[in-house]
């Protein structure tokens, strides 16, 4: 999926390739920025003060703006995370007891699966969104401020050239769908490739784990214990140079899931308070809308645990060892691991707030409580 978009970290040794992956890449960033966002951003500009019309452009805008910050951030990043496709190509390269390759192709299994779901979700949505119209159906809020009469668009947007005429309409339609398609690949394609890095990780960590709880049977063991390290080591990096790119990105999906909780929060329980008429299609998809962004934030959340959880593996592994069989200089080697693996690996929002369910549950909690507060100043 990146490939597609322009976005793979690793350059190719072929200049056509990495050629067209730079147009790729551009057509990428003119499509989400001309078509989409900059549109988008004026039309909420015209629309500002009515709060359901802000509520149905922010839930287009404000994934556009994510969408925007993780392209940037990926190409940015290039050169970066181009050493950590190397090392996960290697670590599937060499040799590898049985234990440890199941290890691996379950991780891998589970990355494909999340890879499918999410292309499965994001084809579904934008095939919703864009067909909905044609069949005389809305699942927005429809207004002549930013609409032309009878021939609504995708999405609120609002061009300084005239589309309601024919072609320009069907033309507009069409380029919309297309960006449509492609920041969602890009939105997704995303998620799936940091969720690759850290759920190869995770197995990498297990891995490390099961060798530890072997190291007694290995009959070198200054050897062994010396390959751990340098292994330990190597991940801790990994998770180092994943966190350093992808922070800012997660503490921006943060804000993100809170403020778009909040404004459906918000919506759905006024209208229903008020009496006010919201059809069914409108109320599936605020929902779904709300659920899909959730379980992205949990899947974030729960990978960041998964990480967490698999390191202190590692400091239990080394503190249960039966270091009193060993000689004093062997087991004093030991301390290497213990020291690094005395505060558990994981990942941040914004170097503040590590990814975990616990970080989840709290921003559940304070989304809900700006639902109230939103409710209250209305009335």
């Amino acid at each position: 999926m990146l490939k597609i978009v322009g976005l793979w970290p690793q350059e190719s040794k072929d200049q056509h390739e990495e050629l067209l992956s730079k147009i790729q890449f551009l057509l990428n960033i003119i499509l989400l920025i001309f078509v989409l966002a900059i549109p988008a951003l004026m039309s909420l500009i015209r629309v500002w003060g009515d709060m359901i019309l802000m509520i149905d452009n922010l839930q287009y805008t404000l994934p556009l703006l994510i969408t925007m910050l993780k392209v940037f951030i990926m190409w940015y990043k290039k050169e970066a995370l181009s050493p950590l496709i190397n090392m996960i190509v290697n670590d599937w390269i060499k040799v590898k007891v049985e234990e440890e390759r199941i290890v691996m192709l379950k991780q891998a299994k589970i990355v494909r699966l999340l890879a499918v779901c999410g292309i499965l979700m994001i084809l579904s949505t934008m095939l919703i969104t864009v067909l909905s119209f044609p069949f005389a159906q809305t699942l927005r809020h429809v207004t002549n401020l930013t609409d032309p009469i009878g021939k609504p668009l995708p999405i609120q947007s609002y061009y300084l050239h005239d589309v309601s005429s024919s072609p320009k309409y069907e033309l507009t339609y069409l380029i919309q769908t297309i960006a449509l398609t492609t920041s969602g690949l890009s939105y997704t394609a995303v998620d799936s490739f940091l969720g690759l890095l850290i759920l190869h990780i995770c197995g990498q960590i297990e891995n490390l784990h099961l060798r530890l709880l072997n190291l007694g049977k290995d009959s070198n063991f200054k050897a062994v214990l010396k390959y751990n390290v340098k292994d330990h080591i190597r991940l801790n990096r990994s998770i180092e140079t994943i966190d350093n790119t992808f922070n800012l990105m997660l503490l921006g999906l943060l804000f993100f899931f809170g403020i778009l909780f909040c404004l459906h929060g918000f919506l759905i329980v006024s209208i229903v308070n008020r009496g006010g008429h919201l059809s069914i299609l409108q109320l599936v998809w605020y929902t779904s809308a709300t659920i899909c962004v959730l379980m992205h934030m949990c899947l974030y959340c729960a990978v960041g645990e998964l990480l967490v959880s698999q390191s202190e593996k590692i400091h239990r592994a080394t503190y249960e060892y039966v270091w009193y069989t060993l000689e004093p200089k062997a087991a004093r080697n030991l301390t290497l691991i213990m020291l690094r693996t005395k505060k558990p690996l994981n990942i941040t929002a914004g170097k503040t707030f590590p990814m975990t369910m616990s970080t989840f549950c709290n921003l559940l909690k304070t989304s809900a409580g700006y639902v109230s507060v939103l409710l209250a100043n209305r009335n």
